[in-house]
């Protein structure tokens, strides 16, 4: 059976790069169902050179399609075919509009690895009703507890629209200052609206909104995508964004006290599961039936059959098998973290 192995990309943090692998590998599982001309038969880690590869095997060759959808596995430095004791590199082309320091520039304590944002994307992306085409349509993503963005860069990358919503002023100030700075360098075409954020006659906090082509041919055609962030209350998402308007929502749940929503005597709701309680029944309201969501949370804080059964009961159904039971995995001595994803 044909033979395949990637090689995993490198990461500053040693510990992801140790995990890594082992997410590569319930990945795959997840992106089997997308392949067009293969059937994915199994998957190992192996050690050739003295390098660690994720090796995956198939009942017939990958076609160049396959190979463009694999090319887009969170993770995946290169690919190679094994052939005896060679391995024949394959040119892979992953989707991605912009450079990769869209990615990479922003350094600040407590930043989600991007290539694990990659991985929860894909695996949201890959539950939804568009997982057989993954990429074959421009979706519009949600991050309702943004943080400073980095679900939202990986959007862009992607060609997607993308929409944030964070209660934290200096991370929406941080994000603000970097996306324009980003944007004038590269000289990507955009117009870029930011001020108060009201709603019915309300000041609900800040907003930033975003209008930008890939290419100045693109943004000239009309060809654009939207970029979107308010500084406000997760809660009133429901009240930014219509119904059944966000094709996934991915987001980052809350790993200790650093995160919260104000209820409604204007105390900060630290608690993971409170928050979530209150906030998944309003997230559902805007996402599309067919939609998915997917967040990643500590595991020292939230029970995964907790995290189940807030979802169930917003009538959303949790995504099982391949790729999805596999995903526990140790960040640092005080977070271990898990991935649930539900479809609408």
């Amino acid at each position: 059976m044909p033979e395949y192995a990637i090689l995993i990309l490198p990461s500053a943090n040693r510990v992801y790069t140790d995990t890594a692998p082992a997410l590569v590998r319930a990945e795959l599982s997840a992106f089997a169902s997308t392949l067009a001309s293969a059937t994915l038969t199994g998957t190992d880690v192996r050690t050739i050179g003295g390098v660690d590869y994720v090796t995956l095997t198939t009942d017939r060759p990958l076609s160049d399609d396959d190979i463009t959808t694999l090319s887009n596995v969170s993770s995946a430095y290169a690919l190679f075919e094994v052939t005896g004791e060679l391995l024949r590199p394959l040119p892979m082309t992953p989707v991605a509009r912009f450079d990769s320091d869209l990615l990479t520039i922003q350094k600040y304590p407590g930043k989600t690895n991007e290539q694990f944002t990659q991985l929860l994307l894909n695996l949201t992306l890959l539950a939804s009703r568009w997982g057989s085409d993954p990429f074959g349509r421009a979706l519009h993503v949600l991050d309702p507890l943004c943080g400073r963005g980095t679900v939202l860069n990986q959007a862009m990358m992607y060609g997607f629209d993308a929409t944030g919503i964070e209660i934290a002023a200096k991370d929406f100030e941080a994000y603000e200052r970097f996306i324009k700075t980003w944007l004038r360098g590269k000289r990507i075409k955009h117009t870029a609206q930011s001020g108060v954020l009201r709603r019915n006659k309300m000041r609900l906090g800040q907003r930033l909104e975003i209008e930008y082509g890939a290419t100045k041919e693109a943004y000239k055609a009309g060809d654009t995508r939207r970029l979107n962030y308010y500084n406000t209350d997760t809660l009133r998402t429901d009240e930014l964004l219509r119904a059944e308007s966000v094709d996934l929502i991915v987001t980052d749940a809350p790993y200790g006290v650093q995160h919260g929503s104000r209820a409604q005597d204007d105390s900060l709701a630290r608690s993971p599961h409170d928050l979530l309680a209150a906030a998944i029944p309003v997230w559902n309201r805007v996402l599309r039936p067919g939609g998915a969501i997917g967040i990643s949370y500590n595991t020292y804080v939230l029970a995964r059959e907790k995290l189940a059964d807030l979802l169930d009961r917003a009538g959303l159904t949790v995504v099982t098998g391949p790729g999805y039971d596999e995903l526990v995995h140790r960040v640092d001595h005080a977070i271990v973290r898990d991935v649930v994803v539900a479809r609408k």
